[in-house]
């Protein structure tokens, strides 16, 4: 959520479209393209190669309804070693994909379709066709990820604070939904309209599934059927009254879990028992922004479990922490500016090697050499011109 405008998820599009820079795509940025519209898709030729030692696909997210934004999912490719991005055309059809996530087989791409009558939609990588779109039950869905077993897609809806389900065929296509829950209670915190769903993930342990809803302060969990795909509330976890939860990424021991918090400018770091699906919040922590305006957006956490990182939008850098004692502790190390305006969204390569970081104002993506070590990033060249870049997805 863009928080200056919290009042309304219908703006979060707009922010910083404006200031987006030379798009990669090859044709003009339209609005997105009326119902019943053929996609268009970029030549079979133009698809990246996917050696080891090659170029890798990356996937670009956007607001192709926002002024200078993309025409829909932005295809490039990046050297896993310099970390230089070559764009490579577009992927028309898909209006509003603001974020993206890959099947497990690495054969289907979903994205959201932000927008009032939310959306998900699933596209099969070989080819770039688009297999078509499901309705989400409701508005503005900002976030999607694939169960680990590679039959459910669970899908937030921000503007509504709702959480869904859809099954996976085979061919990587999506079923009518199967479940949605609205998240009725709490009360919404101070500022907020209503609820915020704004993440939906699983667990680790693949017990539970996890949904960050910004509005309510609360980080719901359920167990999913995993025949039947539907999900049961088992346990809540409530931040302090307005925090304003948006991203949970849990430590590779599955143990603990870290919590960024994008209206009181926080992380926290929060217990979590696998048993029960509970989630115990820990003290707010800071995000290394001195005190000025800053909506902390993503924390990834290394491979090793020793460091982590969080993209700061308003300070416009990526926080540094040692994850210290088990993954109990956090300790803040400093910041590197990201080298862009307003880090939406960041994302380790497959390898952990480099971390790219979506600035949605200057409409660039940033790379950085990642020193799992260390934990010390360092700057890979120029960042890349994407238009209101909001998700990057390296494969």
């Amino acid at each position: 959520m863009d928080t200056e405008a919290r009042g309304g998820w219908t703006r979060r599009r707009f922010v910083g479209a404006a200031a987006g820079a030379a798009a990669v795509v090859a044709v003009p940025s339209p609005a997105a393209p009326p119902a019943g519209t053929p996609p268009v898709r970029a030549p079979r030729a133009s698809l990246p190669p996917r050696g080891p030692s090659g170029p890798r696909p990356l996937y670009l997210g956007t607001y192709t309804s926002a002024d200078g934004g993309g025409a829909g999912i932005g295809l490039a490719a990046y050297d896993p070693r310099t970390g230089g991005i070559t764009g490579s055309g577009t992927l028309l059809g898909v209006p509003d994909p603001s974020y993206l996530a890959v099947h497990p087989d690495g054969r289907t791409l979903y994205a959201v379709d932000e927008r009032e009558d939310g959306g998900v939609t699933a596209v099969r990588l070989a080819d770039r066709r688009v297999l078509g779109t499901r309705s989400t039950g409701g508005s503005g869905p900002c976030h999607l990820s694939v169960h680990p077993g590679g039959r459910w897609l669970l899908s937030a809806n921000y503007g509504s604070g709702s959480v869904a389900v859809h099954p996976i065929g085979p061919t990587g296509a999506l079923g009518d939904r199967t479940d949605l829950v609205v998240h009725r209670s709490p009360r919404p915190g101070p500022g907020q309209q209503g609820p915020h769903a704004h993440q939906f993930v699983t667990s680790p342990d693949g017990g539970h599934v996890l949904a960050v809803d910004l509005g309510t302060d609360t980080v719901y969990t359920y167990r999913l059927d995993p025949g039947r795909g539907t999900f049961t509330e088992v346990a809540r976890a409530h931040t302090r009254p307005g925090a304003g939860p948006r991203h949970l990424s849990f430590h590779p021991d599955g143990r603990y879990a870290y919590l960024a918090n994008e209206v009181d400018d926080s992380v926290a770091v929060c217990a979590y028992d696998p048993g029960s699906g509970r989630l115990t919040v820990g003290e707010p922590q800071p995000t290394g922004s001195d005190g000025g305006t800053n909506y902390p957006a993503q924390l990834l956490v290394t491979a090793n479990g020793a460091y982590a990182f969080l993209a700061n939008r308003g300070h416009n850098s990526l926080a540094r922490y040692a994850v210290e004692e088990g993954g109990s502790r956090l300790r803040l190390l400093g910041t590197v500016p990201v080298g862009g305006d307003f880090p939406r969204q960041i994302a380790f390569s497959p390898d952990g090697g480099l971390l790219f970081a979506a600035n949605q104002r200057s409409g660039t993506v940033s790379v950085f050499h990642v020193d799992p070590g260390r934990g010390e990033l360092h700057p890979a060249g120029e960042a890349f011109a994407s238009p209101v870049a909001v998700c990057a997805l390296p494969l």
